[in-house]
């Protein structure tokens, strides 16, 4: 039976998610990828129990995760109720809605009956009552947001999540519109989640000022650029790659001027002696206003190599000015 490391808190480090009470771990684990029903199930254990072992509370999921679509709630929610269930009180699991995910016009974005019937069945997927962040996947253009938000504030309402947060609003005015509809409403927006990486820095400037001027905290996925920030690629596609399967990441996207980048970028990596993806994360984690970031993971030493890069989180000035350039 297992049982969770009693060094556990000692492993990570944790900050304030926006003006909420709760703090997250500055690693958390994403199951976006490598947590469907096509995975090996006791891999997808062992990644969990490395995570948790380790110090990360959070498990970040969506109602399309798999594949297939629902299934990586499914395999969470198995490992949740057969090795977690005492610790569920020491847990944050986090879920979505706002892609597909049932045929018909109610499958779909950000609709109030949408969005309560799929965190419903999501509920179901992990054996849950309830969920600690409910997220709004993605902005709807053709639903009112007062409509979704008042969704996600209902849902609080009945108990079925603790706190709410917003993903892939990248237009500054949405974004401040749906956090401003959340507040009035009595149900604050606590979390947003973004795509950032040394290689898509979309939300640098206004985008970060506002999150941080309203409380909001910011948790990026695809830190790694889907594994581009990291020495796989250095020596062609491996076969077990994500680039192999040019669904996610697309062979063309590794071309020979971003190989040359990160290949820089290892060299900056290796005087802080940190291996690059280490560098990758260290130096979104640098700035306070990130409040985590997501990692994703097929083996369990990926978790701890990721835990690794909070250990160096100082870059000087010369160090951020050479990576600009390189990023330029």
């Amino acid at each position: 039976m297992y049982q969770p490391s009693e060094k556990r808190y000692e492993k990570m480090q944790y900050r304030r998610c926006g003006r909420s009470g709760i703090d997250l771990p500055m690693i958390s684990l994403g199951l976006w990828h490598n947590f469907g029903s096509v995975n090996v199930f006791d891999n997808c254990r062992q990644i969990i129990h490395t995570a948790f072992d380790n110090g990360i509370t959070h498990f970040d999921l969506a109602n399309n995760y798999g594949p297939i679509p629902g299934s990586a709630e499914e395999t969470f929610g198995k490992i949740l109720h057969s090795d977690l269930r005492g610790w569920r009180d020491e847990l944050i699991i986090s879920t979505k809605a706002g892609y597909q995910m049932w045929n018909g016009p109610y499958g779909d974005f950000g609709s109030k009956k949408y969005l309560v019937s799929s965190l419903d069945q999501s509920l179901r997927r992990l054996r849950l009552n309830y969920v600690d962040i409910f997220y709004h996947h993605r902005p709807d253009p053709n639903t009112p947001l007062e409509e979704t938000m008042g969704a996600l504030d209902l849902i609080v309402r009945q108990g079925k999540a603790l706190y709410v947060g917003i993903s892939n609003y990248y237009k500054t005015e949405d974004a401040w519109r749906a956090i401003d509809i959340l507040r009035s409403l009595g149900t604050p927006c606590i979390i947003h989640q973004p795509r950032y990486s040394m290689l898509d820095r979309t939300i640098e400037g206004e985008w970060l000022n506002v999150m941080q001027e309203n409380g909001v905290g910011v948790i990026p996925f695809s830190p790694l650029a889907q594994g581009l920030l990291t020495d796989r690629y250095f020596n062609g596609i491996p076969s077990d790659s994500r680039a192999a399967v040019d669904f996610f990441l697309k062979k063309n996207d590794i071309t020979e001027n971003i190989l040359n980048k990160i290949k820089r970028l290892n060299e900056v990596a290796q005087r802080r002696g940190q291996k690059m993806s280490q560098l990758a994360l260290s130096w979104i984690l640098r700035d306070s206003r990130i409040t985590s970031v997501l990692i994703g993971a097929s083996k369990p030493e990926q978790v701890t190599d990721a835990i690794g890069s909070l250990a160096n989180l100082n870059f000087s000035n010369e160090e951020l000015q050479e990576i600009d350039e390189i990023l330029k």
